[in-house]
């Protein structure tokens, strides 16, 4: 029988073709002394076809807290007793945050709101945000603002909005047990509006959920099969007051086969370490994970959780020797 390691080098390697969710399965259930040879392979083919360059990218959050939906790890929902509350920032303050992020070298910077989708306050701020900031840096704009109508993904794509970001969070077979108030459709539904409006699709999740491992493999293949043009990686992080609050932190070594098998699933991606890294891998962890398929991350903090300083990942990448990606290489 061959081994999947082989199998996946001369697949993904050689020919290029992303790992099917059965062999991302058989790598999640490689035995533990085979992680490194699985994180070699991963870097192998980030390096081959994604070159060593990586993507930094700062978040802000211009509505916090308040959210109608009920996303069972997200203390912003308003239907939880967390300790977030709802907060909106005025556009000085998301310039400001636009040119912190610029000055770390970054070459996106995403505007995220706690919404189930943008209504027209929102989408008239995010407007005068967009101009504000155009006029102020020269920086990628995204946008994370929920679920959208076809209108508001036509009038974002209008804007010069580069990237949009819409986490499926989780395999369609686990998704009920997440969130009850939308549906995984609806979020493929506004993905697929964005990618034919020509905008850059981001789309990940969170992994440490309570699915099982062959839902991980099946969310890893659902990725693929939605081709994005970047897949930011969470590892749950247990938040006061939601339902996954007592819920255990993913395994370092484990989260270190994800990151692997979703690079070999997904070859081309720009896939980026979000939320959950420091908890889960810590300096070490993270240091591994880059050097086994991460090619891009979120530097500062993050929406409602502290983040490592900015410093501290740059000076890893320089320390790696994996050079900052060019702002005049996104646009």
């Amino acid at each position: 029988m061959t081994d999947i390691l082989e199998t996946a080098r001369r697949q993904v390697l050689d020919e290029g073709r992303g790992l099917s969710a059965g062999q991302v399965l058989e790598c999640l259930t490689l035995p533990d002394d085979r992680v490194g040879d699985l994180l070699a392979l991963a870097h192998d083919v980030r390096m081959r076809h994604c070159g060593p360059e990586v993507e930094v990218e700062g978040i802000i959050s211009l509505k916090t807290g308040g959210c109608p939906e009920d996303c069972h790890f997200c203390s912003q929902s308003g239907k939880f007793e967390s300790p977030v509350r709802s907060v909106w920032l005025n556009i000085p303050e998301l310039v400001e945050a636009a040119k912190e992020t610029a000055k770390t070298g970054a070459t996106e910077f995403c505007i995220v709101a706690a919404v189930r989708g943008p209504d027209e306050r929102l989408m008239s701020q995010v407007r005068d945000g967009i101009k504000a900031i155009n006029e102020a840096v020269e920086i990628n704009i995204a946008c994370s603002l929920g679920m959208l109508t076809q209108d508001q993904v036509d009038e974002l794509a209008a804007m010069g909005v580069h990237r949009y970001n819409h986490n499926l969070e989780t395999a369609r077979s686990h998704f009920r047990t997440v969130v009850t108030t939308h549906t995984w459709d609806e979020r493929w539904d506004t993905l697929r509006m964005v990618k034919a409006a020509g905008m850059e699709v981001c789309c990940g999740g969170i992994v440490g959920m309570g699915e099982t491992i062959e839902q991980r493999a099946e969310f890893a293949g659902q990725l693929a099969e939605l081709e994005p043009d970047e897949v930011p990686l969470n590892f749950l992080a247990p938040r006061p007051g939601t339902p996954f609050a007592d819920f255990p932190l993913v395994e370092g070594t484990e989260a270190l086969k994800t990151i692997a098998a979703f690079r070999l699933a997904l070859p081309r991606t720009i896939l980026r370490y979000a939320g959950g890294r420091e908890l889960t891998l810590g300096d070490l962890g993270t240091r591994d994970g880059m050097l086994g398929g991460i090619n891009a991350i979120i530097v500062g903090n993050y929406l409602t959780t502290l983040g490592r300083p900015p410093q501290q990942d740059l000076d890893l990448l320089t320390d790696l020797q994996m050079p900052i990606k060019a702002l005049s290489q996104t646009l």
